[in-house]
């Protein structure tokens, strides 16, 4: 048999396959919204209920796929209200989005907030305060956020200098700062284990290389006993760094690009639709 590859590189099959790439793009953003929450195990039940509805309907169980049935009807009104949260937080990521122009929005909001930690790096730093200040990437921190006390306020130097000055309620854990926002104080972090991190270290150390190691969060830590700045992530520990050296990480880290050349996603796109438009 001749394949006529006309028939083949059809622009319907052009279309097929770009809508095969939202939907996929469209999944693996939800995953990694829900990544790190409690939505996860909500997400597993769900997925749960619909094998046992396949199973059901493969089986030829009439009760329990009526019920099954019922159940998924009502699914997506629960859905809504169970994953408030994480559609409220999916469509500021679309927002948020290069292709919608949010990535000069964000650089700008990063940019100030790298500032003003700078401010308050550099005042606690002179002054020996100790701080512990993680910053959320793409992993959630719900199960941490959780263990603080809500402050959901604008990050500026002097909040955060506010929060570390000894002997006052928050100073004691850690400061989660969570979409360019401080959203709690005095959370719990999970210490680490490691036995290679050095012995003069403290429990913000080990706090700071704990969450390192479950998830992808940048850690900040002002010792109190030497003023040192450390950073972690990955698993990394980055040790007594300068002025420049920390601010060139976060930049680095936290900073998207903003020129004016087409994402790799565009000009993906761009191709797409100039070969699909030579073959009509």
């Amino acid at each position: 048999m001749v394949w006529d590859i006309y028939h083949i590189f059809t622009w319907q099959h052009l279309m097929n396959l770009i809508d095969i790439l939202i939907v996929w793009f469209l999944i693996y953003r939800l995953i990694m919204i829900i990544k790190g929450t409690k939505a996860v195990q909500l997400a597993k039940g769900i997925a749960l209920i619909i094998v046992i509805r396949l199973v059901a309907g493969f089986l030829h169980v009439v009760i329990l796929s009526y019920l099954v049935d019922q159940i998924l009807s009502w699914s997506v009104i629960g859905m809504i209200i169970i994953f408030q949260p994480e559609i409220r937080r999916g469509l500021e990521h679309l927002g948020r989005s290069p292709l919608l122009g949010g990535n000069v929005v964000a650089k700008k909001s990063s940019e100030i907030m790298i500032e003003e930690l700078d401010k308050a790096i550099q005042y606690m730093s002179k002054r020996r305060i100790g701080a512990l200040i993680t910053l959320q990437q793409k992993t959630g921190l719900e199960d941490y956020i959780e263990t603080g006390i809500p402050i959901n306020a604008t990050i500026t130097g002097a909040l955060l200098i506010n929060i570390f000055i000894p002997n006052t309620p928050l100073h004691d854990g850690a400061v989660i700062i969570k979409d360019n926002k401080v959203s709690v104080a005095a959370a719990y972090l999970p210490l680490s284990d490691n036995n290679t991190i050095p012995k003069n270290l403290g429990t913000r150390h080990r706090a700071a290389v704990g969450i390192s190691e479950v998830t992808d969060a940048i850690t900040i830590v002002v010792s109190e006993e030497t003023g040192g700045v450390t950073i972690t992530r990955n698993s990394n520990l980055m040790l007594d760094l300068t002025r420049e050296e920390y601010l060139k990480y976060l930049r680095a880290q936290l900073v998207p690009e903003t020129d004016d050349q087409p994402t790799n996603f565009q000009r993906m796109i761009s191709k797409m639709w100039n070969w699909g438009s030579s073959i009509r």
